[in-house]
């Protein structure tokens, strides 16, 4: 009996344990569900509703770039795609083969499609070609019933209609890398076929000219596959720029510079610093980056020693030449060192210490004033120059032109160039100045570099009476005005001192010693003024002038660079053009004739009617 009781009690306790356990975990499954359901129900909603809603970005257009006279130089034309959806497709490449015969394909576009195919999903389509020509588009539309999973898509593509004439200026779009992609943060990025600006205006007005993606929400079912479109945002064009730029005048310098192995030349307003046009040779043709350029001939960009790829007229640096003498003269000038009636005896060279420093007139020029010896671009004049005036005032006076520094323009990759002086010099080699460093910087060689562009700039300066002038190439982005202001100061220069180097740089066109007479307009009405300047890219030995050496006997890249910048027209200054020849030869025989062509097409068709805004 005794034993019942306690077999008893035992299975009482028991079942009062398992009977609590049941209960607490009951009560465990009650208030979990009870957070599911009431604590976190906008929580998985949400998510349930993320699963059922496919939410996809709309790439929008991109803006639009057009010149002074809205003449379209950046446009998005109509584009056919070729798609192919997987699941659909029973046998992908024999589908391929019959593509093949309307629209050709390559082992690479092959092999891309296939790695395609291989990371996305069956249903998700993958690009096979695009830039479709539209006898293609009916051919295929013709084939595709015999071609299941396959489909044309119509988009957008970047194309400019002056090809190889703005390549330097409104650059080209291009895919984004995965670097890019991780910078920007940006989803759009992702998008099949997404552009990005990688070069120029393109690159430098890329938040603009992008735009803002559209938003289409669609219903899914479990498997992804679209159900029903729910709505719709459409998507934000980016903006549209008005450049400065003449797109004829555009044309013209691009096709004058191709006469020429190498060169770069720019034409700019002397009071505002607008760009009217901008060319460097040889260029590229945008049009195939866009479309996406083949290896080989971005192989063969890359190694073309003319540096096709590069933008001439704010990264190509050269020295200055002879055009840097104005410089000179106007530093010492401002010292006081130079006067209008000091002369300097050139006798063919210049002996300081144990070297000797040669004119590039063998004979001698005799005795020079300032204007004589810009006229004459006698190299003695200078040399002593150079050495009483000081490398330092010359340098300050070279950064008060817009030399060794980046002008500012709106464009990404510019240089700066580089004013040496004693200071520079010992914090870069930990060496001392020397005085023939002087006497080789006054005549802008030696370590001295120039940009084309900085060359406007300093002759802008030198004859709009001092005014700071910032060249730039965008004046308006949507509808907001973007241009500078022109400068409410001048710089502190002496307008007499002006007046004299502006007398030499006219006399050296236009009087019969002048170094580039040969060049001068001959049409009635029609004038320009400058400066010529030949630059050295290896340094003669004694030993080699002594055996009669002749430059012209060397190789391509060792010859001289021919460097010219002027105004037009001469009585009232209103366009400056700097021209570079990299190793054409003498500034006078080469880089003055282009920059003559080039200002006489500007006076004729005078862009800064269109949109002037009259200087100070």
């Amino acid at each position: 009996m005794k034993n019942e009781r306690d077999s008893q009690l035992i299975f009482s306790r028991r079942a009062l344990l398992l009977g609590a356990l049941k209960l607490g975990v009951f009560g465990i499954l009650v208030g979990r569900m009870a957070q599911l359901q009431i604590v976190e129900r906008d929580r998985f909603v949400s998510l349930a509703e993320e699963n059922r809603v496919s939410l996809q970005l709309m790439a929008p257009d991109r803006g639009v770039i057009f010149d002074r006279f809205d003449v379209p130089l950046a446009v998005n034309v109509q584009d056919f795609r070729l798609l192919l959806t997987a699941e659909k497709t029973p046998n992908i490449p024999s589908a391929l083969v019959k593509i093949n015969g309307i629209v050709p394909l390559t082992e690479e576009d092959r092999v891309r499609i296939q790695n395609d195919v291989k990371r996305r999903r069956r249903f998700i389509p993958v690009l096979i070609a695009d830039q479709l020509h539209w006898d293609q588009v009916t051919s295929l539309a013709v084939a595709l019933p015999e071609l299941p999973g396959l489909s044309i898509e119509e988009g957008k593509a970047r194309a400019y209609p002056l090809g190889v004439g703005t390549a330097h200026v409104i650059g080209y779009v291009g895919i984004a890398n995965e670097e890019e992609i991780k910078k920007d943060k940006d989803p759009l990025l992702v998008l099949p076929r997404f552009q990005m600006g990688k070069s120029g205006l393109e690159k430098y007005h890329e938040a603009a000219l992008r735009g803002v993606a559209g938003k289409k929400q669609e219903e899914v079912n479990a498997s992804g596959r679209r159900v029903r479109e729910l709505q719709e945002q459409a998507a934000e064009p980016g903006l549209a720029l008005k450049l400065t730029l003449d797109a004829e005048l555009q044309l013209f310098i691009q096709n004058r510079l191709s006469e020429l192995h190498s060169a770069s030349a720019v034409v700019m307003d002397a009071y505002s610093g607008a760009i009217y046009a901008y060319g460097s040779h040889p260029a590229f043709d945008p049009n195939t980056f866009s479309q996406g350029i083949p290896s080989v001939l971005w192989k063969e960009l890359l190694e073309d020693k003319a540096a096709p790829l590069t933008n001439k007229v704010i990264a190509g640096q050269y020295p200055p030449g002879s055009t840097f003498k104005m410089v000179v003269a106007l530093a010492g000038l401002e010292a006081g060192i130079i006067t209008p009636s000091r002369h300097v005896y050139c006798p063919g060279h210049f002996d300081l210490g144990n070297s000797r420093f040669h004119c590039w007139s063998k004979p001698g020029h005799g005795s020079m004033n300032v204007v004589q010896a810009l006229q004459q671009s006698c190299d003695v004049f200078f040399y002593q120059m150079g050495l009483d005036i000081g490398i330092e005032r010359i340098a300050v006076m070279a950064r008060r032109l817009g030399l060794g520094e980046v002008t500012g323009i709106d464009l990404p990759g510019e240089r700066s160039g580089l004013i040496p002086d004693p200071r520079w010099k010992m914090r870069r080699y930990k060496q001392g100045w020397h005085p023939g460093e002087t006497v080789n910087s006054a005549i802008g060689q030696g370590m001295v570099l120039t940009t084309p562009l900085q060359l406007a700039v300093m002759a802008a300066r030198l004859v709009n009476g001092g005014i700071p002038v910032t060249p730039y190439l965008t004046q308006q982005v949507g509808s907001r005005e973007t241009a500078p202001p022109i400068a409410q100061h001048r710089l502190q220069i002496r307008p007499e001192h002006l007046a004299i180097v502006k007398e030499g740089m006219d006399a050296v066109v236009n009087t019969p010693r002048g170094t580039a007479f040969g060049a001068r307009m001959k049409e009635d009405g029609y004038s320009f003024g400058g400066k010529t300047g030949t630059a050295q890219v290896r340094r003669i030995s004694r030993d080699e002038r002594a055996r009669g050496f002749r430059i012209e006997d060397r190789p391509w890249y060792e010859q001289h660079h021919a460097l010219f910048v002027g105004y037009a027209p001469v009585e009232q200054p209103r366009f400056i053009c700097s021209v570079v020849v990299e190793h054409g030869g003498g500034g006078s025989a080469v880089a003055a004739p282009v920059a003559r062509d080039i200002l006489q097409e500007t006076l004729r068709r005078r862009p800064d009617m269109a949109r002037h805004r009259q200087p100070m």
